[in-house]
């Protein structure tokens, strides 16, 4: 960046020498503490002129990079070129393109991560914030840089990425191992029907699954696990009017994620056997809505409503899926689910308190989307 900023001046009566400051006096007490809260910081803190020359850094800078503040001031030259003056991959990292620096011209509060390159010329990763500093009259005159090494977070990153890799390749394992048990015990069986819809299951679960690995596994979108969970007759509907799917987004925790997800996947199926998906002019409703709990978490009201179809008439017995639904949802969840099979179409009503979300917190999104 052009160096046409001038350098910081002061008036001849500042720039006088001081009286030599002596113990108790008020200026050498306040200099003192200032020097012992910088020099005890963790964080690495720099202090720049107009021209991104460095004119002050801690003890935890010095440690950062290697470079003592005397070695720094002596090389006369912008912080940047001496501990950021290169990409990782090699090239050079010229000035005007440092997101750091823009603080200073742009006046602006920077923030985000880079790598700086260490004395020994070993390359780390960085989380910093840069800061203009002001004069009395709100004059722009250097900047204030706090900088942190976060190479055992990056680490950290990598190794829960392996981990994670590694569970996703084990579950994949394993319903492939189960698909393939299945294949030898349903082979000479006449029942064609039970195998596909032991295989729809399978695939709803493997569903759910691929929504929990987008997000790593800490959590899954309510409105991805219900419109993937709908996708095989939503995505191939030419009626855009059909399926009607409205509410918030949250975040669920992934055993809420799979669970809820199978609920869905044996409504639907029922509606495309003997429901509203079973004709053309069936109609299905999917809404929600989050109410605050009194500790704090939200509660999930689920409506699943069916209407269009032929006329339903209460099952005999019950069924995988409607077991699913009434028995395992309130036992694992201490919700509630009710299925009225209405002759005008079936509705189910399922109300589920959202499970805490560990570490990340109960993250429910403001948007309101509909379809």
């Amino acid at each position: 960046m052009p160096h046409s900023r001038q350098p910081l001046r002061s008036s001849a009566e500042a720039a006088a020498s001081l009286a030599t400051l002596r113990r108790g006096d008020q200026l050498f007490e306040t200099e003192r503490r200032l020097n012992a809260v910088l020099n005890n910081a963790s964080v690495s803190i720099f202090l720049m002129d107009d021209r991104q020359h460095c004119i002050y850094m801690n003890r935890a800078a010095e440690h950062l990079t290697g470079f003592t503040l005397a070695e720094v001031i002596e090389r006369d030259c912008p912080l940047h070129d001496i501990v950021h003056h290169t990409y990782p991959d090699g090239r050079p990292f010229p000035l005007e393109e440092c997101a750091i620096d823009r603080a200073f011209p742009q006046n602006n509060h920077e923030r985000g991560e880079e790598v700086f390159v260490h004395a020994d010329g070993h390359f780390y990763p960085v989380g910093f914030t840069a800061s203009p500093i002001r004069d009395d009259a709100a004059n722009i005159i250097g900047t204030i840089i706090e900088v942190r090494d976060i190479s055992e977070e990056k680490a950290a990153a990598e190794r829960q990425r392996l981990l994670l890799n590694e569970l996703n390749h084990r579950v994949k394992n394993t319903l492939a191992t189960v698909q393939s048990i299945a294949a030898q015990t349903f082979r000479g069986q006449t029942d064609v029907a039970a195998r596909e819809v032991f295989d729809a299951r399978m695939a709803a679960l493997s569903t759910a699954h691929n929504v929990l690995v987008a997000d790593n596994w800490e959590s899954a979108s309510l409105r991805s696990v219900v419109e993937r969970t709908l996708a095989p007759h939503y995505l191939a509907e030419i009626d855009p009017e059909r399926f009607r799917i409205d509410g918030p987004d949250a975040r669920l925790h992934p055993k809420v994620a799979v669970t809820l997800s199978m609920a869905l996947h044996e409504l639907m199926t029922n509606a495309a056997k003997y429901g509203a998906l079973s004709v053309p002019e069936g109609r299905v409703a999917v809404t929600w809505t989050l109410t605050a709990m009194a500790d704090e978490r939200q509660e999930l009201a689920l409506t699943w409503e069916e209407s269009g179809g032929p006329e339903v008439a209460p099952p005999t017995r019950k069924g995988f899926g409607s077991r699913l639904i009434e028995r395992q949802l309130p036992l694992e969840f201490d919700g509630t689910a009710e299925i009225d099979y209405r002759s005008a179409g079936v509705v189910c009503r399922l109300r589920i308190p959202l499970t805490a979300l560990g570490w990340m917190g109960q993250d429910a999104m403001t948007g309101h989307v509909s379809r």
